[in-house]
């Protein structure tokens, strides 16, 4: 008897343990302006709470951006003299970056500050922002002098910056900001673009080495202290490669999913989870991310979210920590593309893998088939979130047995 309260005991502690986790793997939906035809996310704050993204409205023949919370939902910041572009989000901080584009080639870098449009001081008549360090104190994107000539430029509490060009070019662009600020990243051009990817570390424009077969590269967002850069380059055969750079390892190819084509569009703070876009073997786009162990496609990771046949098609931001990723897919509930917000954080649960409100034969074979796997995405099978499918997760589920049914 002793022995049998020690183990029910042990079994009821551990389910304790399991049901206070309160984080679970979702897929949220964000919709989209009511005269759109679809939308897409651009990034996502740390604690996820606040999604930035445009709408695209096909009456108009232009782009809304937006602002997303769980509260409020969709907030567009439409403007009537033209469409608004929103870029991207400080981690830490409700600032989102984008611009206002007018007639003519004429457009103004914005940020939107808790709802509140502000415009950011330019020169020449087109500038644009694309990143926000994490606490919001810089900003950078591109901006024409006053004699025309495009410049990357970074925007802080003292005005505006010329970050320059790569000798022999005439042109530059800023599209990332390190989260401490320290390191931008873009590209430089000359006639005819064939831009190369470059970043500004604080000792003027560095070019990123590429190999002698990339015809041209261009760097899209770097980790929190800048060691990190990603971005995106083509070959001479016309394949579009993602890739990974640091001083130390230089450049690296992170792969495809299968077909001809890859892109980066944003990486953690620490450097080790890449997001983005990869055509499979069959050409179809899929949503990606990619650690050391090589790139994943999200659709098969989250399959048993993608409801009512829905697909993730770009990953296009990701949170400081890896937990959140936003992007664009089609929600086949709606039978539209939407932008989505995926929550990758474990479901601590009580055994009802299927979650459909009993604990019964289906969860225990789906944990007896899944027994002994293990990794960070296993789904709902890894019933107590270690991440390690075993006689612990087993165990809840028999200790629940019939619970809902």
């Amino acid at each position: 008897m002793r022995y049998e309260r020690r183990v029910l005991g042990w079994i009821f502690g551990m389910s304790l343990i399991v049901v206070a986790s309160t984080h679970a793997q979702s897929l949220t939906w964000l919709g989209m302006h009511p005269s759109g035809s679809f939308s897409f996310a651009t990034g996502v704050s740390a604690d996820g709470a606040i999604v930035s993204g445009m709408s695209y409205l096909p009456d108009s023949n232009l782009y809304v951006a937006f602002r997303w919370t769980q509260a409020d939902g969709l907030q567009s910041f439409e403007r009537s003299d033209g469409p608004t572009y929103a870029h991207s989000i400080a981690s830490n901080v409700d600032t989102i970056v984008g611009g206002v584009a007018f007639p003519d080639a004429v457009a103004r870098a914005l940020y939107w500050s808790s709802g509140s449009e502000q415009t950011l001081p330019a020169d020449g008549d087109y500038s644009m922002a694309f990143d926000i360090s994490s606490d919001g104190g810089i900003i950078v994107g591109v901006a024409t002098t006053d004699t025309g000539a495009v410049r990357a430029v970074r925007w802080d509490a003292d005005g505006i910056a010329d970050l320059g060009t790569l000798s022999g070019r005439d042109s530059s662009a800023a599209y990332g900001v390190s989260g401490d600020g320290a390191v931008v990243v873009g590209e430089s051009s000359g006639s005819g673009y064939n831009p190369t990817a470059v970043y500004w570390n604080g000792t003027g424009i560095q070019p990123i080495a590429t190999p002698s077969n990339w015809a041209s590269s261009v760097a899209v967002r770097a980790s929190s202290d800048g060691g990190v850069i990603i971005g995106n380059a083509e070959t001479d055969d016309g394949r579009r490669v993602a890739f990974r750079w640091t001083t130390t390892d230089g450049v690296q190819d992170i792969g495809t999913l299968g077909g001809a084509i890859a892109i980066a569009y944003d990486i953690s703070d620490d450097g080790s989870i890449i997001v983005g876009f990869s055509y499979d073997t069959n050409d179809a786009g899929n949503a990606f991310r990619w650690t050391s162990g090589g790139m994943e496609n999200l659709n098969t990771t989250y399959a048993y979210l993608l409801t009512n046949n829905s697909v993730l098609i770009e990953a296009r931001a990701i949170s400081a920590d890896g937990r959140y990723i936003a992007g664009m897919g089609f929600n086949g509930a709606t039978g539209r593309t939407e932008a989505f917000l995926l929550d990758t954080a474990c479901t601590g649960h009580n055994g009802d893998v299927d979650a459909n409100g009993c604990v019964d034969d289906a969860d225990l074979l789906a944990v007896l088939f899944a027994f002994g796997s293990s990794g960070s995405n296993l789904g709902r099978v890894d019933v107590n979130c270690d991440e390690t499918v075993d006689d612990a997760d087993l165990l809840q589920v028999l200790f629940n047995f019939g619970s809902g049914c």
